[in-house]
């Protein structure tokens, strides 16, 4: 049977490069959040963001039951911030009886730093894919961010330093 494959952890985790390793290994199909953001809006959301956001994951909570009804796995690589938004995303699945495994990239403090500053520079200089996200940004993002608890998740990556 297909399963949804959740990918949980702050903006610059890692979250899409290790979605996209789960996608090759399984054949499955990736949805985000932040590509269909970025290719709609690109860094210009403003106010706007967290209402076009909820509205896609929506979109993209019931076009994942397409994939899923004929055999194949989804991935949503949309951070899952919040325990409230983890629990619904888990009882949503499990309403259809569908399987879904969260996997949760924990990174230590240096590393985050160091990726949100190397993703900053290549979308400003390449014109990279992503959103550049400044230092109070960065604190919002952070003080939003609720870490799960052990129990909430089914594969805990921890990366160290």
């Amino acid at each position: 049977m297909a399963k949804a494959i959740l990918i949980c952890g702050k903006i610059c985790s890692g979250k899409t490069t290790y979605a996209r390793r789960i996608q090759a290994e399984r054949c499955a199909v990736l949805l985000s959040v932040d590509e269909i953001m970025l290719a709609l809006f690109g860094q210009h959301s403003g106010e706007k963001h967290d209402v076009y956001g909820r509205g896609i994951k929506r979109y993209l909570l019931q076009k994942s039951l397409e994939f899923l009804e004929v055999g194949v796995d989804v991935v949503l690589d949309w951070g899952f911030w919040s325990k409230a938004e983890r629990r619904c995303t888990r009882a949503f699945y499990a309403a259809r009886q569908i399987p879904c495994v969260f996997h949760y990239l924990d990174v230590p403090a240096s590393i985050w730093a160091e990726r949100l500053q190397k993703r900053n520079t290549a979308v400003l200089q390449d014109g990279a894919f992503g959103y550049v996200v400044d230092a109070p940004l960065a604190a919002k993002f952070q003080a939003c961010f609720e870490a799960p608890e052990r129990e909430e998740i089914d594969v805990w990556v921890t990366e160290s330093e």
